[in-house]
């Protein structure tokens, strides 16, 4: 691997000789693969969870419960466990949101990701969140948002809502948060060995640039955050004009305390490279993972959690334009049985043509939150109304909030829940009902079929869809390459 040699010269002075020698030498080896299970519909705790059950090498991300290490890279894009969400490929430096998250809120909250696709510290962040707490996963790029979507939808958890805006949308909506995560666009110093175009992209302007943007960011959402709240800032750079310089520079403009982060030693975390600040650096050759730097910074002031508020009386709603009803033809159909296909209580509601479930606890947030942002998934997405039937989505049957019993349950093996993710064709099995079925492998399930009888409709997303052709010799289970995790379908 070739550097720059304004990085190379710049990151010795920054680390010292010794700091620099160890990440030099471990940028020429392969990275390390790791994923995240969802304790949802993967159990994490028990004896085949446990590291010393797991198979040579599969060890324990020690910072994160839920981590893996794997070894060697399988082809994860034919795992259906994967598409099922069971799990998310993450690497391991960035599971530490989980760690912080577990240290430093400890009763629900109403949490805001930033900058959040595609979707690992999203996910990882719903996994450890008190329940009860609430999640805004926001990509202003277009694109990228909607792969936040998807993988926050196969993720399942209702209690999420994904949107697309830019920080000063946030900062402008008058909408508060608890926490606040910017997982900000940075110049990708600690991604050298497994993005080569991060490598070519990188100057010291491209570094000024960054830090700028990122000052911009937090500045822009900073209105956001209440008083006495949480922002978690991240990078996956090394320099310090991006990482310790700007917590300083939020904490003196802006107004904030840098909070502690307890860790362990054998973490082998690095502190501050600059400055006495309690941060984290993970360093490749240190810490098994790719770079990246977190710090948490208290706002100055404090008043009381969000949710606590919202639990007060709720404002009257603003008025909406009502829909014609003097020509029945021009009315809706009726809402779905959301209460006969989920558990717990749920308000239908509708987004732009899609048909939603939102959780009824936080149902006159979402009003709100709908005025203000361009909302792109919320709660459970149940799909879209053609003429008096609903058209099911993918998220319906992926959500963890699904009754057992609300569809008929078609089990199908490796080879045919590939070729459903592919969006081809599948034969059922014959015993399948007609209608509307799950189509589930090993349990968990993968989206919707409508059974015809001699044919099924494949129901699955076509921009979610495998596009390879290519199937493998053998199948791909990574679940079983960890000893077998004890497996759960995501309905009980």
């Amino acid at each position: 691997m070739t550097l720059p040699q304004d990085f190379e010269a710049d990151t010795r002075r920054l680390m010292g000789d010794a700091l620099y020698a160890t990440l030099h030498q471990e940028l020429a080896a392969e990275p390390p693969v790791s994923i995240r299970l969802n304790p949802f519909k993967t159990s994490t705790t028990g004896p085949s969870a446990r590291a010393d059950a797991l198979r040579p090498g599969a060890d324990a991300v020690p910072w994160c419960a839920e981590g893996r290490y794997l070894v060697g890279r399988p082809n994860f894009t034919f795992d259906p466990f994967l598409h099922a969400g069971c799990y998310y490929v993450q690497e391991a430096a960035s599971m530490f949101v989980a760690h912080v998250l577990r240290q430093l809120a400890p009763t629900p909250v109403l949490m805001l990701d930033l900058c959040a696709a595609p979707g690992g510290k999203s996910t990882a962040a719903r996994a450890v969140l008190p329940p009860g707490s609430l999640l805004f996963a926001n990509e202003p790029v277009r694109l990228r948002a909607s792969v936040l979507a998807e993988n926050v939808q196969k993720f399942g958890h209702p209690d999420t809502v994904v949107t697309h805006n830019f920080p000063r949308d946030y900062g402008r909506s008058g909408l508060l948060f608890d926490v606040i995560l910017a997982d900000v666009p940075c110049s990708g110093e600690g991604m050298f060995r497994k993005d080569e175009g991060a490598i070519g992209a990188w100057s010291r302007q491209h570094v000024a640039q960054c830090r700028q943007l990122q000052r911009t960011i937090v500045e822009d959402v900073w209105p956001a955050l209440r008083p006495g709240g949480l922002l978690v800032y991240s990078t996956c750079t090394f320099n310090a004009e991006e990482n310790e310089e700007n917590v300083d520079w939020i904490a003196r403009q802006l107004g904030a305390d840098v909070v502690d982060i307890p860790t362990r030693p054998e973490w082998n975390i690095t502190g501050a490279l600059v400055g006495r600040e309690p941060v984290c650096r993970f360093i490749p050759g240190k810490t098994r993972g790719e770079g990246l730097f977190m710090a948490a910074l208290r706002k100055h002031g404090e008043s009381e959690g969000v949710l606590a508020q919202l639990a007060g009386p709720a404002r009257k709603p603003a008025a909406r334009k009502q829909p014609d009803r003097r020509n029945k033809a021009n009315a809706p159909a009726a809402l779905p049985p959301v209460e006969a296909w989920l558990e717990g209580d749920f308000r239908p509601t509708d987004l732009r043509g899609t048909r939603l479930a939102v959780p009824a606890a936080w149902h006159t947030l979402y009003e709100r939150a709908a005025r203000q942002l361009h909302v792109l998934h919320a709660g459970v997405t149940l799909g879209v109304q053609k003429g008096r039937d609903l058209v099911p989505h993918a998220s319906l049957a992926l959500s963890t909030a699904l009754r057992s019993d609300a569809f008929p349950r078609a089990e199908v093996d490796y080879a045919t829940a590939v070729a459903y993710l592919r969006k081809e064709a599948v034969t059922l099995p014959p015993d399948t009902p007609r209608g509307l079925v799950v189509i589930a492998c090993r349990g968990h399930a993968l989206g919707f079929a409508k059974n015809l009888g001699g044919r099924a409709n494949n129901l699955y997303p076509q921009e979610w869809k495998i596009k390879s052709s290519h199937l493998p010799d053998t199948p791909v289970d990574v679940l079983a390459a960890l000893a077998a995790p004890t497996c759960r379908p995501h309905a009980d």
